[in-house]
C-alpha cells in the first residue's frame, strides 16, 4: 500500500493535509448560499442567502397585501431550495395551494402541519429539521423567543436545511420583530402598486423588500418585482441597481 512506503513523518503530514481538506470542504458545505441573482442583494448578503440557517420574514404592516407579499417571498425561497419536500406548519388554514404553485412551489412537495399554538409550530419545525430529508422547513408564527429560534438555528445548521419563519401580525403578540432572535436574517415586505402595462391588466406585483437585520452585516432596502413561476424575484425596472443609497443604520448583528 502507498501508506506503507511513506516515512512516518511524511505519512502524518499527508494525513493532516487530507483532514484539512475534508474540514475545508465541510465548512464550504455548511456555508452554501442561495443567490437572488440580483447583484445589489447578493453583494449585501455576502454572495447570497445562507442555506443552513434560520431566516425570518414579515409583512411591513398587518395589511393583507403586506402579509401576502411576505408569504409569497417565503414560498419563492422554498421553491428554489431544491426538489425535496417542504414542511409548512401553521395555525391558519388559509394556505392557497394554486397560488403557491404559481410561485414555483408545487403542492405535491408540500407537507402541511396544522397546529393550534405557536409552540406546536416550533416543535414541528424542530422535529422536521432534525429528521432531515427536506428542502426547507417553514413555520407561520406570531411569537418565538431567543431560545426557540436558537434551537431552530442549530437544527438547521446540523442538517444543512433552511428554516423559514413567517412572522404573523397578531394584536396580542405585539410587533413581529419585537423580540430578539437567533435568525441569520430578518426581512419585511411591503406591497407596492404594480408597474403599469401597455394593455389592460394587472402587472407583476412589486414589493419594497427590506433586509432589517443580518448577522455580521448591515441592512438595506430594494424595490423588487414579486416572485415569478420559478420563485425568483427581480429588481424593479425603474429602481436601478443602485449602490449609493444610504444603508439602514443600526441593524448589524454579531
Amino acid at each position: 500500500m502507498l501508506a506503507d512506503s511513506l516515512q512516518p513523518g511524511t505519512a502524518l503530514a499527508d494525513l493532516r493535509r487530507r483532514l484539512s481538506l475534508l474540514e475545508r470542504d465541510g465548512r464550504a458545505g455548511r456555508r452554501a448560499r442561495l443567490t437572488f441573482d440580483i447583484t445589489a442583494i447578493d453583494r449585501q448578503l455576502d454572495a447570497g442567502l445562507l442555506i443552513p440557517a434560520l431566516h425570518e420574514a414579515s409583512g411591513a404592516t398587518p395589511s393583507a397585501g403586506d402579509e401576502a407579499a411576505a408569504t409569497a417571498f417565503i414560498a419563492g425561497l422554498a421553491a428554489r431550495l431544491g426538489s425535496a419536500p417542504v414542511l409548512w406548519a401553521g395555525r391558519q388554514r388559509d394556505l392557497h395551494a394554486p397560488g403557491i404553485a404559481q410561485l414555483g412551489l408545487h403542492p405535491d412537495r408540500l407537507i402541511r402541519v396544522d397546529a393550534s399554538r405557536d409552540e406546536d409550530v416550533l416543535a414541528a419545525m424542530e422535529e422536521a429539521l432534525r429528521h432531515g430529508g427536506l428542502s426547507a422547513v417553514i413555520g407561520e408564527i406570531a411569537r418565538a423567543g431567543m431560545t426557540a429560534t436558537r434551537r431552530l438555528q442549530l437544527a438547521a445548521e446540523a442538517r444543512s436545511v433552511t428554516a423559514l419563519l413567517l412572522r404573523r401580525h397578531r394584536a396580542a403578540a405585539g410587533a413581529p420583530f419585537a423580540e430578539p432572535s437567533a435568525a441569520h436574517s430578518r426581512w419585511t415586505l411591503a406591497a407596492l402598486p404594480s408597474a403599469p402595462l401597455a394593455v389592460d391588466g394587472v402587472g407583476r406585483p412589486r414589493w419594497r423588500l427590506t433586509l432589517v437585520r443580518q448577522r455580521g452585516g448591515e441592512g438595506d432596502a430594494w424595490i423588487v418585482e414579486g416572485c415569478d413561476a420559478t420563485g425568483r424575484i427581480a429588481l424593479a425596472a425603474d429602481a436601478g441597481d443602485r449602490t449609493d443609497r444610504p444603508r439602514i443604520a443600526g441593524r448589524r448583528a454579531a
